[in-house]
């Protein structure tokens, strides 16, 4: 096995997930994630953590998923106990075909979504964290050599977390401070209400509110969002490749949209639900460790030089106590990126923080 599934194991039980003795964890495994799993058994075990182990995997869903009536029943009591019970939920990504469940209808999973709700609400009421064990099929949607992958992954999961924290703090102090975040590109002119919000230093531990490993962005939740965006990096949502994806938004909701690929895909997310069409993340990528695009949206949406935003569900942790009704609700949460290197800027409030990728407290930014 190689030594580096063992420090991505220490990581994601110590830094990211802060699991303790006694502590009541979840481990789901997909299907090519095994490795990974063995590794975090044996750290969890050495923590005194109890531990009960699920099995995911496309296929499996899709095999459900496709066979079943769509009369789903809404959270079952059984699945509802096992999260309510969790204090940690640690997900462990790595498939073997990243588009197993590409024929599965589009109104199939938003029912299957739906139906789920209160589930989903109990996984993320844990110490969730979900990461990626790298696979030979991520490495192929990757278009890189296994071995390749393997370095590409362990380089932005084997990280200085911690300094990594303190740099992006520059930004999560700008965004608290600020009232309104323009985004400005080719194709693209949006701007966001950011008041009265509380950005989340994504430093891929739950003591930051964060629950990717890796991670190395710092978001926030907008609203009141006006005008247009192009998301011209590709990406793969519900097994669909979907790519060139252009918003329009008005009082805050999306009133138009296209994709030169995988328009249906796109389509059936936006009709999920009320909020489906309005967003609830802008996040700004900040792990320099992740060098180019591979089609996996743990690793692209926190690529310095980068924006994502995403529709659907809002996160808690971006509203002040008391005030997490305010949060947008939706049954989904997909996000779609931007690349922000070349003939770019980030506005905060009229004031530029980062033009053509590079932050305001950075060597280069220019004037």
């Amino acid at each position: 096995m190689d030594p580096r599934v063992h420090e991505h194991a220490e990581v994601l039980v110590d830094w990211s997930a802060r699991i303790e003795a006694g502590d009541d964890v979840v481990l789901s495994v997909d299907e090519g994630a095994h490795d990974l799993a063995v590794a975090v058994a044996e750290k969890l075990g050495e923590r005194g953590a109890n531990l009960v182990t699920t099995y995911s995997s496309g296929e499996v869903s899709r095999a459900y998923l496709n066979a079943h009536d769509d009369e789903f029943e809404s959270d079952p009591e059984y699945e509802l106990a096992l999260y309510e019970g969790a204090d940690s939920v640690l997900s462990l990504s790595g498939s073997r075909n990243t588009t197993a469940m590409a024929d599965v209808p589009g109104e199939t999973l938003q029912t299957a979504g739906k139906a789920k709700r209160k589930i989903r609400e109990a996984r993320l009421d844990t110490r969730w964290v979900s990461t990626l064990h790298p696979t030979r099929a991520a490495a192929q949607q990757a278009s890189m050599s296994y071995e390749a992958y393997c370095d590409f992954v362990y380089d932005a999961v084997l990280r200085d977390w911690e300094t990594l924290a303190d740099e992006m703090a520059n930004m999560k102090d700008i965004l608290d401070a600020g009232s309104e975040v323009r985004l400005v590109k080719e194709d693209t002119d949006l701007t966001m209400s950011i008041e009265d919000r509380v950005a989340v230093n994504s430093a891929a531990s739950v003591d930051y509110d964060s629950h990717n490993l890796p991670s190395g962005e710092v978001f926030t939740a907008p609203d009141a969002t006006e005008g247009t965006v192009y998301f011209d990096v590709p990406m793969t949502i519900n097994s669909r490749r979907v790519r060139d994806v252009h918003l329009t938004f008005e009082d805050g909701e999306v009133v138009e949209f296209s994709a030169d690929q995988g328009e249906d895909a796109l389509s059936d997310v936006l009709d999920t639900d009320e909020g489906a069409r309005r967003l609830g993340e802008l996040g700004i990528g900040m792990n320099r460790g992740i060098d180019r695009f591979t089609d996996n949206i743990l690793f692209d949406e926190k690529m310095g030089d980068t924006v994502h935003l995403a529709v659907g569900r809002a996160y808690d942790s971006n509203f002040p106590p008391g005030h997490e009704d305010e949060a947008n609700d939706s049954a989904v949460h997909v996000d779609m990126i931007t690349d922000v290197s070349e003939d770019a800027r980030i506005e905060v409030d009229g004031e530029v923080v980062q033009r053509d990728g590079v932050f305001r407290w950075e060597d280069g930014f220019g004037g």
